[in-house]
């Protein structure tokens, strides 16, 4: 780390000097190296545009976004307003919504409206959906006009539809032309018309409906006096405005698309959609599974202030605390049990904890399998079957050996008879509860991913602890 003394002049040639040799961005692992960190700070501390342009300008737009987010809160808004015209506002799409909000918030709506100019229209959405309704306007209304009308319409769209996450900017064409002419009006457009990247070119009508589409790879290798409608694709898939941005990943994903046009219902192209902003919404839809499953928000970040993900955890673990309780009251029923053998209390939670992580593995395909259309009405029996099956081997196999070890233990032959039936039991359960659950759930339109650990963990506790002390409480006659 560099130390960087209080004269100005001082900390600007020093820090001059570490920038001219280059220092990593990264270190082995990956993470912001915490040397060029300091270094960033030190030059926005000492208010050295030069030297904040000199470190932070040559880097990629998702190193950017590392940066600002791995700097303090307090210096965010003003490296931002230190690159002035070089900051590349499509950073702010690589963070949390949490810190993009905040870094918006320090920001001047007018230094908003430059930096959303000059983007793709789907990451100028991604910036403005955030913001109050009246910062948006201030913003829209600083915008060109023919900005301004695209943006507004996307903003209009749903929030997780296709709509929001397609971009304006795309290349058309008429059938009647040629491939000649299609390259040559494309060499002789302005740069700042074309889109940024694209892999096609659509053919729609004079009303702008969506006909075909032709490849660039298929245009470059046909004869220049080739018409397009002869060598466009008719049966281009496509997309609906109000399409939900999950299904259109999965579409992405079935049929390995690069990009997919986006229609309005009168079958008017209005924006594509391209690959690398599917890959966010998979890796996003990917988060929110892991989180739902552990109970947490997908809405919540490491950045979330401490009160608000307090109250977001709370319920879950409230939930979680009742089922618990209903679980332990099964032990209520066989109080007279425990007291006369007190090697039940010892084993009865092994078949318990056994059966939930069971059931965890079970619901955790089951509900992987609900979200990529994988599990359906179609082939739940089938699945189902499978599920017990798997669980009354394991069931077996685990039977055995716990009850070995019980009877080992404890010197009981008839106690570890008890265990391995009291495993096979529950393991069953488990697998049962673990597939049905997120089914019967999913059925009603909730989210199993959320909601079906607590049920499942319910179901294997109280199969577990009552199969073991009702099963024991016959074969040594306790009741």
């Amino acid at each position: 780390m560099t130390n960087i003394e209080e004269r100005p002049g001082a900390a600007s040639k020093e820090l001059e000097r570490i920038a001219s040799d280059a220092v990593p961005i990264y270190d082995e692992n990956g993470a912001i190296e915490p040397d060029f960190l300091s270094d960033v700070t030190a030059a926005i501390e000492a208010g050295d545009k030069a030297l904040v342009h000199t470190f932070a300008g040559r880097l990629h737009e998702a190193d950017l976004g590392l940066l600002l987010v791995s700097l303090e809160p307090e210096l965010r808004p003003k490296l931002v307003e230190m690159m002035g015209a070089e900051f590349d506002f499509a950073a702010l799409t690589e963070m949390d919504d949490h810190i993009r909000e905040e870094i918006l918030a320090e920001l001047p709506n007018e230094t908003v409206a430059e930096g959303v100019r000059e983007l793709e229209s789907d990451d100028a959405v991604s910036i403005l959906e955030d913001l109050e309704p009246e910062d948006q306007a201030e913003i829209l209304e600083a915008l060109p006009a023919a900005d301004r009308v695209q943006l507004q319409r996307s903003l209009d769209y749903p929030e997780y539809s296709a709509g929001r996450l397609m971009q304006t900017t795309f290349v058309t064409a008429p059938p009647f032309w040629t491939a000649g002419q299609a390259i040559d009006v494309m060499r002789a457009t302005g740069e700042e018309q074309l889109p940024e990247s694209f892999f096609e070119i659509f053919i729609v009508d004079p009303a702008h409906r969506l006909l075909g589409n032709i490849f660039l790879d298929t245009l470059l290798r046909a004869k220049s006096p080739a018409k397009l409608e002869d060598i466009m694709n008719v049966e281009r898939r496509r997309v609906t405005v109000t399409d939900q941005r999950d299904e259109v990943a999965r579409l992405f994903q079935r049929y390995n698309l690069v990009s997919v046009p986006v229609v309005d219902e009168a079958e008017r192209l209005v924006g594509v959609i391209t690959i690398d902003d599917i890959v966010d919404v998979i890796q996003e839809e990917a988060d929110a599974e892991v989180k739902a499953l552990g109970g947490v928000s997908e809405q919540e970040e490491l950045s979330d202030p401490v009160w608000w993900t307090t109250k977001r955890r709370f319920l879950w673990l409230f939930v979680n605390l009742i089922t618990a309780f209903i679980a332990s009251s099964v032990l209520g029923f066989f109080e007279g049990s425990l007291q006369k053998m007190v090697a039940l209390a010892v084993l009865a939670p092994i078949v318990a904890s056994q059966g939930g992580n069971a059931a965890t593995q079970t619901m955790t395909v089951a509900v992987r399998a609900l979200a990529t259309r994988e599990l359906s009405r179609a082939n739940a029996a089938r699945v189902i079957l499978r599920e017990v099956f798997v669980g009354a081997l394991n069931g077996a196999a685990f039977g055995v050996i716990t009850g070995a070890v019980a009877s080992l233990w404890f010197g009981l032959a008839g106690l570890g008879a008890v265990i391995a039936l009291a495993m096979l039991t529950n393991l069953i359960a488990g697998a049962l509860g673990g597939i049905l659950i997120p089914q019967l759930l999913n059925r009603f339109h909730i989210d199993p991913a959320v909601s079906s650990g607590a049920f499942v963990t319910t179901v294997t506790d109280v199969v577990g602890y009552g199969s073991f002390l009702g099963i024991a409480t016959l074969w040594f006659g306790l009741g």
